[in-house]
């Protein structure tokens, strides 16, 4: 983990994390990832975000009178959430670990967010753990989100938008002849394709709601769609989501959440 931690420190401390959503295309994301909290979200519920980084969804929800905990490892994310936290938000936030949730009760939360850890964890064994913990901490019949870095979108983009295809093989991560993907901390984003979120899930205590493309294409398309007017953003908006749970087209998103209800106990 201090492998992990320090290159995420790094990592973090130059990248804007707090603005990753707020650009246009940025919004694809945020406004598809809230439709979904929203489908299933209901006055009274309490909300836990792990991985919260600078809290635009936990800031967001407790802006909307929800009870919000937030955990994040990263310093620097949670000084920013921190300090972005205005007069009369109901929210708590902590510095922890995801896979190591034992500051939180059992069966605390009505919806859990696990909206950036598994971007950031390398081995199955800890992958299994952070979903398990989320869950743990999530009451029966309560629901919880995982946000995963999809490996096809990826590669196209990095691997043969931005001419780094040789870099990928030579370091490892990506196979020339199967195409199977690995990362390591170096890397910083692990990446996954459906059948390994599934094998991930299949024996997990929860049934699945939805997986669906939290931004298809739009990384690809940046450009055009940050120069979109409100009205054609809004038909780009509309379209997206007719898309992004078809199974022709959810393989090539970069961005992927799988929504989980845990099972209630007999």
């Amino acid at each position: 983990m201090d492998e992990t931690l320090t290159a995420l420190t790094n990592f973090y401390a130059s990248y804007d994390e707090d603005g990753r959503l707020t650009s246009r295309h940025g919004q694809v994301e945020f406004l598809t990832t809230l439709r979904y909290i929203d489908k299933y979200l209901r006055p009274g519920m309490s909300v836990l975000e792990i991985g919260a980084a600078t809290g635009r969804y936990s800031h967001h929800l407790a802006r909307r009178s929800f009870a919000v905990t937030a955990v994040e490892l990263v310093e620097h994310n949670l000084d920013i959430l921190r300090a972005n936290t205005q007069p009369g938000e109901n929210l708590a936030s902590y510095q922890g670990n995801a896979l190591d949730l034992s500051m939180l009760a059992d069966d605390a939360f009505d919806m859990t967010l696990l909206l950036g850890p598994l971007y950031h964890l390398y081995t199955e064994a800890d992958e299994k753990k952070a979903l398990t913990e989320a869950l743990r901490v999530t009451k029966p019949g309560g629901l919880l989100y995982a946000a995963y870095a999809n490996a096809d979108g990826s590669i196209l983009s990095t691997g043969f938008g931005k001419g780094d295809i040789d870099m990928l093989f030579d370091k490892g991560l990506l196979d020339p002849l199967s195409y199977d993907v690995t990362s390591n901390p170096e890397s910083v984003f692990m990446v996954y394709r459906l059948e390994m979120i599934n094998a991930l899930e299949k024996d997990l205590p929860a049934f699945r709601l939805h997986y669906a493309a939290t931004d298809l294409m739009t990384n690809f398309l940046r450009e055009t769609v940050d120069a979109m007017d409100d009205r054609r953003f809004a038909q780009y908006i509309n379209y997206h989501f007719f898309l992004c749970e078809r199974p022709d087209t959810v393989g090539i998103t970069h961005h992927s959440l799988s929504i989980m209800r845990k099972e209630e106990q007999p």
